[in-house]
């Protein structure tokens, strides 16, 4: 087997998961500003209504590709465990049979999601005088689904091998093609949304294409030929039983948000646009616990498959106390920064725009430690290869958006979507945090023993 610099199986676990998770955070800060860049590019050089269109289109947006990319993460668990159990045949088995089932799958899903993107689009009451241009700009992006599913499914495997740093030089690029094109496109040639559109379409498949040279050419942790490429029943039965559940947490999830943009969409293009910007710097926020969340999946799939049970229960517990840490600064950057990022969206912000933004940012601030549960928890789980938790939490998440957007609208009015977002995180930690210590409690009994088996 080949090992890694910062070895996750080895030496103090915390140090390792946050070195390890560094590389991840700035991979994430550059996926996230393709939506930054597009979000911004597109509200100073076209203006509020087409920043509205850009954010209307992203619970949707998340409804269809966050399902394509779910699919993935559980792809390459197999990939993870294997590593750590210095089984080389598993992993390259795994390994290429993710990257062809990525594939297939990402064409499928991108004819699906012409079919249904203006449907989606009525369903979640989208203004009438935005429909056309979201409709434009997402059956673009609808283009690189396999892109997107291919990119995710490389870094993955980078990832799972204990690699972070390598799909982080491969984005860099990327995002340095988005910025130069969407300023091309959007600003000299002024192709409004549908230029910021193929600049993300382009930019994404940079992306890919490097990352997948890298894995089946370069990376020698796999030795991938050929042959290996064609499809296995078998390990592609595993790896769905894997991903479904988590493409299944992303499906109810994001048909919750799509829920919960239909209630925004009740307000105005006003409202939408601060709801829409304030919801970008929520998700700046969230890297480093994302990062921290990705990093401790990594960490217990080798230490699972190597069957280190006791290092995974002692990091697990550190890894949590550390996010709920992180989750408090993020709280407080929210709180005193957030308003001053929003305002870089747009030029023509009014009164409305901005009270609404402010309105959302605080209480979201007052209840991002139940982020941070989310994360390590369910990221936990997924390590493990319990990945049915994932499903159990996205369900608690749709009651929760369901239930406070849409019941409690008439009564507190935006306050209801404000809260949306914590209720749901709050009802998706509880089953998980059961589970993880009813999975615990059973790892210590058989440890006590010495009688645990994978």
């Amino acid at each position: 087997m080949v090992k890694t610099k910062n070895d996750l199986l080895t030496g103090n676990p915390v140090k390792s998961i946050i070195i390890f998770a560094l590389p991840i955070m700035a991979s994430s800060m550059l996926q996230y500003n393709y939506n930054l860049v597009d979000n911004i590019i597109v509200g100073r050089f076209v203006g509020t209504d087409a920043l509205a269109a850009v954010g209307n289109v992203g619970s949707i947006n998340s409804f269809i590709i966050g399902a394509a990319l779910g699919l993935t993460s559980g792809f390459t668990i197999p990939v993870a465990q294997g590593f750590g159990a210095a089984d080389s045949k598993k992993m390259n088995k795994f390994a290429a049979n993710s990257i062809s089932l990525s594939l297939l799958i990402g064409v499928i899903i991108a004819v699906v999601a012409h079919i249904l993107s203006r449907p989606l689009l009525r369903l979640i009451d989208t203004p009438e005088d935005i429909i056309d241009i979201s409709a434009s700009y997402v059956n673009i992006l609808y283009y690189g689904v396999p892109i997107q599913m291919s990119l995710n499914n490389f870094n993955a495997l980078s990832r799972a091998v204990g690699e972070s740093k390598k799909p982080l030089y491969f984005l860099i690029a990327s995002v340095v093609v988005n910025l130069f094109l969407d300023l091309l496109f959007v600003g000299c040639f002024r192709w409004g949304v549908t230029g910021a559109a193929w600049a993300t379409f382009i930019s994404q498949l940079t992306a890919a294409v490097l990352s997948g040279i890298y894995i089946i050419k370069f990376n020698k942790a796999f030795k991938i030929s050929l042959t290996d490429f064609k499809l296995n029943a078998k390990a592609s039965m595993t790896q769905l039983k894997l991903g479904i559940p988590i493409s299944l947490q992303f499906t109810i999830t994001s048909i919750g948000s799509m829920a919960l943009q239909t209630a925004v969409n009740s307000f105005g293009s006003n409202v939408i646009a601060g709801f829409t910007a304030a919801g970008r710097v929520e998700q700046l926020t969230n890297i480093p616990m994302s990062g921290l969340g990705v990093g401790t999946m990594t960490f217990v799939s080798q230490n699972y498959g190597a069957g280190n049970y006791d290092r995974i229960i002692k990091s697990v517990k550190k890894i949590f106390i550390l996010d709920v840490l992180v989750s408090i600064v993020c709280s407080l950057i929210l709180v005193c920064i957030g308003p001053s990022v929003v305002k870089l969206f747009m030029t023509e912000y009014n009164a409305d725009i901005m009270y609404a933004a402010k309105r959302y940012l605080i209480a979201i601030a007052q209840c991002y430690s139940l982020v941070a549960v989310l994360f390590v928890f369910r990221n936990t789980l997924q390590g493990l290869g319990f990945t049915y938790a994932n499903t159990i939490a996205g369900a608690g998440e749709l009651f929760g958006r369901l239930a406070v957007a849409l019941v409690l609208k008439p009564f507190i009015g935006f306050s209801a979507v404000c809260y949306a977002g914590p209720a749901a995180w709050l009802l998706a930690d509880i089953p998980l945090v059961v589970i993880y210590l009813s999975k615990q409690k059973k790892f210590k009994m058989l440890l006590k023993k010495g009688e645990i088996s994978k």
